[in-house]
Formats: C-alpha cells, sequence, structure tokens
C-alpha cells in the first residue's frame, strides 16, 4: 500500500461510507487486499451489508469479483446471492465477468 489506511477503508465499506472509500483508494490501498486478521475483501464485506454504490465503486476501480474471501471462501456473485442482493447480482452480470 503506497498511503491510506485498509482497516479504515475496509469498515468504510462495510458501514456504507462511500466518500471515506474513495479517499482511501485515491491514496493507493489495494482494492483487493485481505487483511490476515479479517479475512475478507471490501468488495464482499459491502455485498454482505447491502451497499450497492460501494460495491458498484470498488468494481469500476479494479476489485475483482472472482477473488473468494478467505474466511468464508465466498466470491462476490456467491455473497451477492447468499445475501439475496439482486441489485448487485445484475450489476456482476452486466459486467460481462460473470456468464
Amino acid at each position: 500500500m503506497n498511503g491510506g489506511d485498509w482497516k479504515e477503508m475496509f469498515e468504510a465499506s462495510q458501514n456504507g461510507n462511500l466518500p471515506l472509500v474513495k479517499y482511501h483508494l485515491k491514496m493507493g490501498v489495494d482494492v483487493n487486499y485481505q487483511h490476515p486478521e479479517i479475512l475478507c475483501t471490501a468488495l464482499n464485506v459491502s455485498i454482505e451489508n447491502g451497499h450497492t454504490h460501494i460495491a458498484s465503486y470498488l468494481l469500476e476501480n479494479g476489485a475483482d469479483p472472482h477473488i473468494k474471501a478467505i474466511f468464508e471462501g465466498l466470491d462476490a456473485m456467491q455473497t451477492a446471492e447468499l445475501y439475496k442482493r439482486k441489485d448487485i447480482i445484475d450489476i456482476l452480470k452486466k459486467s460481462g465477468k460473470y456468464l
């Protein structure tokens, strides 16, 4: 990481704070990082908590939807399906990264 604070960005993804997510990504936080204590990506936690605007932004800024959270073993689509996040499922399908 060049700057920023991954844990703070993760919490912002969890809580729906898009301006803070944007800040940390601008500061160089790796959008696909999984901290060894948390074992989950910011994308997965945003999906779990129903923050479509955060998930969309992370995807637009390089989040890899195929990375499985180490803790649960689920990728973005599996997480969206588990939590019944239809809007995010639609976004993932439209991205062309899932057939």
